[in-house]
């Protein structure tokens, strides 16, 4: 699968270098992911396609190393035809996720995985290449999250936003191009499993799972031990009231809608873990 991406990905940019027109390609490479099938596992393939591509019982650390090495591998080829045909000096490269850590990854220093919102469900791998407008090997702090990339791709290619359909990102073209400082930043989350709801202003987040909640500075515990809301009552509530005000504006949860999670029959670092519920979050406080 990883190579029939890449391949596609290589031709289709072959393809608009012989136009000469701007382009936009987003490249879905599902690799590192169940089914955990490398290069050559043909015997493994043969087995799922017998019983079903969500294989809980396969994969190891080797097999996932090697399913990243072919990733990189095609990923490199995309540079390299981007370079053959002088396309990559004002190009955007954008190498991200859409989510956490999956079964056999390594999140330190954070803990959880996908489907959770503790930081290793949510912090994922940020690389950027622009050479005509960006400095490489420049880290930034700015706080990013996937809805940001509407408005700055948008901007970037001189684009004009629909004012009647605002988006929920920003505009970080300033940032990237003319090192303005980082904006500050105030996100929120909701995920029906397990009940969890999370909010980030600064390096404060609160998190809920179940009946249980959390204050965290993730800047000075990023491994989300040391809950402080106790000790700063006052900036819990402030932010459990913003992420109220902020979920009376979205669709509500439903019993339909689907949403899974990973339980303790599943993976054994998930101790007590019941399989996902399809039961709503209809409360509007946050537990004391």
């Amino acid at each position: 699968m990883t190579d029939l991406i890449g391949n596609r990905a290589v031709d289709a940019l072959s393809d608009y270098a012989k136009t000469g027109q701007p382009f936009f390609l987003d490249v879905h490479f599902n690799a590192p992911h169940w089914p955990w099938e490398a290069v050559g596992d043909q015997a493994e393939a043969e087995r799922l396609r017998k019983v079903s591509l969500f294989d809980f019982d396969g994969g190891t650390q080797r097999t996932y190393q090697q399913m990243i090495e072919r990733m990189d591998f095609q990923i490199g080829r995309v540079l390299k035809t981007l370079d053959d045909h002088g396309l990559s000096e004002n190009t955007i490269v954008i190498f991200t996720s859409d989510n956490g850590g999956e079964r056999f990854a390594d999140t330190w220093p954070f803990t959880g995985r996908k489907t959770e919102l503790l930081e290793g469900g949510l912090r994922i791998p940020l690389v950027m290449r622009w050479p005509g407008s960006v400095a490489r090997d420049r880290v930034s702090d700015q706080v990013v999250i996937h809805m940001d990339w509407l408005p700055t791709l948008l901007a970037a290619a001189g684009g004009t936003p629909d004012l009647s359909y605002p988006s929920d990102g920003i505009n970080l073209l300033s940032h990237l191009t003319a090192r303005a400082p980082a904006s500050p930043r105030k996100l929120f989350w909701r995920y029906k499993v397990n009940y969890q709801r999370a909010a980030r202003d600064g390096d404060w987040k609160i998190l809920k799972i179940n009946d249980n909640s959390f204050l965290f500075d993730v800047a000075a515990d990023p491994m989300e031990r040391a809950n402080l809301k106790g000790r700063h009552p006052e900036i819990f509530q402030r932010l459990a009231a913003e992420w109220n005000q902020w979920n009376a504006t979205m669709l509500p949860e439903v019993r339909e809608s689907q949403s899974d999670g990973i339980s303790a029959s599943q993976q054994a670092d998930h101790i007590g873990a019941m399989p996902a519920s399809s039961e709503p979050d209809l409360s509007t406080d946050w537990p004391k």
